[in-house]
């Protein structure tokens, strides 16, 4: 994956193995940061060596408003337990395994952006964010998109509150929006996450490729973007436990599919019955 990923936050990231460097360069290709590689390990032209990460993350703690350490969990929190003062001045820190599997949110999640930065790291590696703050993962629905180029935001925004008013649930339900990695630089797509405060989850496309949920499949999508479809594979696979409560619906050149998260211990009331649009509507058109 390539999206330009940008923060808004100064980061650095940290990896001793060549495993790591992999994983770091990955991110360094999509992500603004500065990166740290230990000294074992000879270093690429603009990575900077260190010794022990003790040292050198008592030296940046401070220096950067997001730390991502591609290294075990374990060895983050004692690298990072003497320094830590309060959510309110802490800096992000989110932790990555070498196989590039899970992105952490470890320390300041909601206040300092650990939450954020771990979705977009997440979103620059095909990996899975893993986010446990309790006003997060008490959502549960997925709004899974796809549109033709040029959509715009408010086209979007539209879409998704028609399609929510279908399964009669509200936007303060949804956990993430959701999309292939082929509308990572959708513009209107971007901005209507930003402008709804929901984060967007990029899924990677050997991932839709190779699922073997059910979910329809469109010849349009696999001619124009070869992928069997975006909207419901999205929905299905940004979330743990789904299944679809509305199959691929279009509005106007935007395709939206909503998928619920199955945690019991939510207590949360269960959607109705999975919804199937009656016929295409008129103002449809072939989707991207």
């Amino acid at each position: 994956m390539s999206a330009d990923m940008s923060t808004g936050m100064s980061v650095g990231v940290i990896t001793f193995s060549p495993q790591g460097l992999k994983v770091m360069e990955q991110i360094s290709a999509s992500m603004e940061v500065d990166q740290y590689l230990h000294e074992a390990i000879a270093a690429p032209p603009g990575v900077s060596s260190f010794a022990r990460v003790y040292s050198l993350t008592q030296q940046i703690f401070r220096h950067y408003a997001g730390l991502v350490y591609i290294a075990p969990c374990g060895v983050v929190v004692r690298a990072i337990a003497p320094l830590i003062e309060s959510k309110l001045c802490d800096p992000a820190v989110v932790c990555v395994d070498v196989g590039g599997r899970y992105a952490v949110s470890l320390l300041s999640g909601h206040e300092g952006g650990a939450n954020d930065l771990a979705l977009n790291i997440a979103n620059c590696i095909g990996a899975e964010p893993v986010i446990s703050t309790t006003t997060e993962t008490v959502k549960d629905l997925i709004v899974g998109i796809g549109c033709r180029k040029g959509k715009n935001a408010a086209e979007i925004r539209h879409a998704i509150s028609a399609a929510l008013t279908l399964v009669d649930l509200p936007l303060e339900r949804v956990r993430f929006l959701a999309s292939a990695d082929v509308k990572a630089q959708e513009a209107g797509l971007l901005l209507a996450a930003e402008e709804l405060a929901i984060p967007l989850r990029i899924i990677d496309s050997t991932l839709i490729r190779l699922s073997t949920r059910p979910f329809g499949h469109s010849d349009f999508v696999a001619t124009h973007v070869q992928l069997p479809a975006v909207s419901e594979p999205a929905a299905l696979l940004a979330g743990r436990r789904t299944s679809l409560i509305l199959q691929k619906t279009a509005f106007n050149g935007i395709t939206i599919a909503i998928a619920q998260e199955n945690c019991t211990s939510l207590g949360l009331a269960p959607a109705a019955p999975m919804i199937a649009p009656d016929a295409p509507s008129a103002l449809s058109a072939p989707v991207k």
